[in-house]
């Protein structure tokens, strides 16, 4: 019978339904490329890229599943970054992200259309990269890590931690990536000391094997704090600038948490990991189809002040309980 009624359907020429649905072309695996000045092994970003990923797995890309993260690192040379951005362009991919100011500075230069989010960066308008923060414009956006009172706001927290302290040393390195931020956070400090009465003694370091000599000099000079610039080499030899600090007994104010973690007195900054995870925001934007010109520029919102108590008892510190109790952080 079976035979009998399947012979009369198809002389009656009535179509099957299809036995299963034909597979539908799979989508295709967004391609981000990840620029970066630092080596692959620099263990002072490794937690930054963990963030990133973190960031991303949030919006529900997992690397090498539903995303492909086309890793490049030019291991401190600026020489390579441009041949690693112009190999991310070749690759097509559908987002850069960069890592530092001179990786921002190469792949702008590298491309005009493939969408680019830097991170972090001190000063986007003065370097180029945007023509303002609420509007980026061309096909550039990311995060900055700085506003314009911050630098002197450590100034002020410092000199509260260290009420009698007169001059105060600025410690800045002289290839940093940004010059230009270096002079702006420069000026904010000046301004700040002429307010508080606090002379300044700025020193320049060109690498880290010159580290030990502006310590030396603020022996010399009898310069009782430090405030330490931003900067990506200083952030590697955190652990050796903390160890100058407490060598010469000098009360210092750094830009990250980190240093505050590695032994340093005080940090006043924005939190780091966080700036990367909020740069995956910006990449799962642009992918579902926002343009960069049309996403301002982010500014972080708040910065942590970390306190590390052990090392001002051992600098014989009482830190005020006013200042105490605006810490986000109190390390014992």
């Amino acid at each position: 019978m079976r035979l009998v009624g399947l012979a009369v359907v198809l002389a009656l020429g009535v179509p099957f339904a299809p036995l299963a649905v034909e597979a539908q072309p799979a989508a295709k695996m967004p391609r981000v490329g990840y620029l970066s000045l630092p080596s692959y092994s620099d263990s002072s970003f490794g937690p930054l890229r963990n963030a990133f990923r973190e960031g991303l797995r949030d919006h529900g890309y997992i690397e090498g599943q539903t995303i492909t993260i086309e890793w490049r690192f030019a291991d401190g040379s600026r020489e390579r970054l441009p041949d690693l951005a112009a190999e991310l362009v070749r690759l097509k991919v559908d987002v850069i992200f960069t890592e530092t100011t001179p990786a921002a500075r190469a792949a702008t230069q590298a491309t005009t259309t493939i969408p680019i989010v830097f991170n972090p960066i001190s000063d986007p308008v003065g370097e180029g990269f945007v023509a303002n923060l609420a509007r980026p414009g061309g096909n550039v956006t990311g995060l900055t890590q700085v506003s314009r009172e911050l630098s002197g706001k450590r100034l002020e927290l410092l000199t509260g931690a260290v009420p009698r302290v007169t001059r105060v040393g600025i410690l800045s390195h002289s290839g940093v990536p940004s010059e230009r931020s270096v002079r702006v956070m420069l000026e904010e400090t000046e301004a700040a000391a002429r307010a508080l009465g606090v002379q300044l003694r700025h020193l320049e370091v060109p690498g880290p094997r010159d580290l030990d000599r502006p310590f030396a000099a603020i022996s010399r000079e009898k310069v009782g704090a430090l405030i330490v610039l931003p900067s990506p080499m200083f952030l590697s030899e955190r652990r050796l600038i903390v160890d100058l600090a407490t060598k010469n007994r000098l009360p210092a104010m750094f830009f990250l948490r980190e240093f505050s973690e590695a032994g340093g007195l005080m940090s006043y900054g924005p939190n780091f990991p966080e700036l990367w995870r909020r740069a995956a925001t910006y990449v799962d934007k642009i992918l579902k189809g926002a343009k960069p010109a049309d996403l301002p520029v982010e500014q972080p919102t708040k910065f942590e002040l970390v306190i590390n108590l052990k090392t001002a008892r051992a600098l014989g510190l009482t830190i005020p309980q006013s200042l105490l109790i605006r810490a986000d952080e109190i390390i014992q």
